[in-house]
């Protein structure tokens, strides 16, 4: 039989892989974190009519004359570049910009997706559209990521928050340094004590005969709290209209209210100045806050899962996971979106976005990387090149058409 023919052969399964490979890129155009497959060949082995012969004082050297037997399949490439990023508004839509993968629990097997469109099951667990459980780190009541081990990421929608005292407040503003001897400015800060409770603070700042000084007095008119220690202190500007001492002021508040007794607080008013220009110091930010109520939440771009309160306090309640790998054209399509590790792949090397990985984008999805002009023409290389392998079946058919009358 003609060798002729079962190269066609050969070409003409290869090609219908690829026809294959091809259908199914277009049929996943729209699938969020899809990623293209591409089709690859070679040649396989070929006959060796003669082998070749190097040259003599008398006459040259001689190629190889060989026949090839046909094509065969190379690769099924999966092509891992970017898909293309859609806004969709939606808190729990997140998806990847750079490299890496979501990393997501199927029973006891750890899968890898890129499609971020998750959702919130009945036990607040952070699910898939498939009820894959999204994992990530736990964080504690300071709000420190907890690295150990990934686990499955729950958002408690009853979560509240406890009240915590005011520890710390700092000032800024600028004190005028031509002010008239006797110029008063006026602070007022509102703190809290261990229930919640707003405790007032007045910080009344005079300017002394001296020049580049401020005599400080605190008070505090809130009944049933009295100011212990801290009630006056003295500003001090070098010639750089710079506080010469930025060491925090520590005050005392004995609270009898029914919150904790003594309340200890270091105001920091390291950041006020005196340059000659209006008068202005204020407060500029204040610790503690009173109990809240979870009322949304939302992922930053690092990974986050921020739970906005009811007094307007935002905590960290968890981290995503992302994991790379040194391979990721290595990793198996799992159906469903997801991927698995294979021998080829490399070990993940799962941490949080922005560490050499991917930083995230909420209310966002990344689109499939199908392009659909390359398909079709790529569709349209594959059914040419079948319609020309099945032209050699044809031929060489009739080649030995041609042998078989060759008696009649």
């Amino acid at each position: 039989m003609l060798r002729s023919m079962y190269s066609g052969i050969s070409g003409m399964k290869n090609f219908q892989t690829k026809l294959d490979v091809i259908g199914n890129n277009i049929a996943n155009v729209n699938t969020f974190g899809y990623k293209k497959g591409r089709v690859t060949f070679q040649d396989l082995m070929s006959q060796t009519v003669s082998g070749a012969s190097r040259a003599t004082n008398d006459r040259g050297g001689q190629n190889a004359k060989q026949v090839g037997l046909g094509t065969s399949l190379a690769t099924i490439d999966s092509i891992q570049t970017q898909g293309s990023l859609q806004t969709t508004a939606r808190d729990l839509d997140v998806a990847i910009s750079g490299d890496g993968f979501f990393v997501v629990k199927t029973g006891n097997n750890t899968m890898y997706t890129r499609s971020g469109n998750f959702y919130l099951d009945s036990n607040g667990s952070l699910v898939t559209a498939q009820g894959n459980l999204v994992q990530g780190y736990p964080v504690n009541a300071q709000g420190v990521v907890n690295r150990s081990g990934a686990t499955n990421i729950k958002v408690d929608t009853n979560a509240t928050m406890a009240p915590q005292e005011t520890t710390r407040a700092t000032y800024n503003g600028n004190l005028k340094a031509s002010a008239e001897e006797g110029t008063t400015v006026e602070a007022q800060t509102k703190v809290k004590d261990s229930l919640g409770k707003d405790v007032s603070l007045n910080i009344k700042m005079t300017k002394s005969g001296t020049n580049n000084q401020w005599d400080v007095e605190i008070t505090c008119p809130t009944p049933g709290v009295d100011l212990e220690k801290g009630m006056t202190t003295t500003f001090v500007f070098n010639n750089e209209g710079k506080l010469v001492d930025s060491t925090p002021f520590e005050i005392s508040l004995k609270n009898n209210t029914g919150a904790n007794l003594n309340q200890d607080i270091k105001l920091d008013f390291s950041k006020i100045t005196q340059f000659d220009s209006s008068s202005s110091a204020n407060t500029d930010t204040v610790d503690g806050n009173a109990e809240g109520y979870l009322e949304s939440f939302n992922i930053g771009s690092s990974g986050e899962v921020n739970g906005v309160f009811s007094n307007g306090e935002v905590r960290v309640l968890s981290q995503l996971a992302v994991a790379t790998f040194s391979n990721p054209g290595g990793l198996m399509k799992a159906g469903g979106n997801l991927f698995q590790a294979s021998n080829n792949s490399g070990l993940p090397n799962t941490g949080v976005p922005g560490e050499g990985r991917g930083m995230l984008q909420a209310g966002a999805l990344e689109m499939s990387n199908v392009d659909l002009s390359e398909e079709f023409t790529e569709m349209i290389t594959a059914q040419r090149g079948f319609q020309a392998n099945t032209r050699i079946i044809t031929t060489s058919d009739e080649i030995l058409q041609e042998l078989v009358n060759l008696k009649r």
